[in-house]
């Protein structure tokens, strides 16, 4: 029997690319190859009868050409504060096991590289995203000002994340990471964010 589950939250993207990310277009990344960090935070979510409120879960990803295109390496990180039921939850939502969109996600990759269990942090401010994983590994990023100080915004994007949803685009303060193979230490590159809402299967 498949398992109904939901979640809603907030999620943010920081990878090399320079200036906007060609990958939500479906074109090659600027650098030849798109290294990123993605992180969501479950404001509320259920999986069956386990509550996945308030918990926090990680990817950092090397795609080798156009993300769309899949062939990704990558490595999952889950919340340290779940639990044995939610980290199972977790992990068979953003594993790809449990359908929705997260599902389609999944099949872009080609190696998990690992499967870690940290402690993840997501700040939300105006304007500003926080992604922490343990003690050095991080993308914080700030939304570039439009007109009239409104954010700047990309709609009906053909590679999406959060789809449904308009992307800020933002630029990174810090990106960083250094772990099985995935080697990031960069500033002013190209950051997205928006609100998610996930319904499987």
């Amino acid at each position: 029997m498949t398992t109904e589950w939901k979640m809603q939250g907030e999620y943010l993207e920081s990878c090399t690319c320079k200036g906007a990310c060609p990958c939500v277009y479906l074109e090659a990344p600027t650098e030849g190859d798109c290294t990123a960090m993605v992180g969501w935070h479950i404001e509320k979510g259920h999986y069956g009868d386990v509550t996945l409120d308030d918990l926090n879960i990680a990817v950092a990803l090397n795609s080798p050409g156009p993300m769309s295109e899949g062939n990704w390496k990558a490595v999952l990180y889950l919340d340290q504060r779940a639990s044995e039921q939610q980290q199972e939850a977790l992990g068979n939502v953003f594993g790809g096991k449990a359908g929705g969109h997260p599902e389609l996600l999944a099949s872009m990759i080609g190696e998990v590289l690992a499967v870690e269990t940290q402690p993840i942090g997501f700040v939300v401010e105006n304007g500003r995203r926080h992604l922490t994983i343990g003690d050095s590994h991080e993308a914080n990023i700030n939304a570039i000002e439009g007109q009239d100080g409104q954010d700047v915004t990309i709609n009906n994007h053909p590679f999406a994340v959060a789809p449904g949803y308009s992307l800020v685009v933002a630029k990174s303060r810090s990106l960083r990471h250094q772990n099985h193979g995935l080697q990031m230490n960069l500033s002013e590159r190209a950051a997205l964010y928006s609100p998610f809402e996930y319904t499987g299967p």
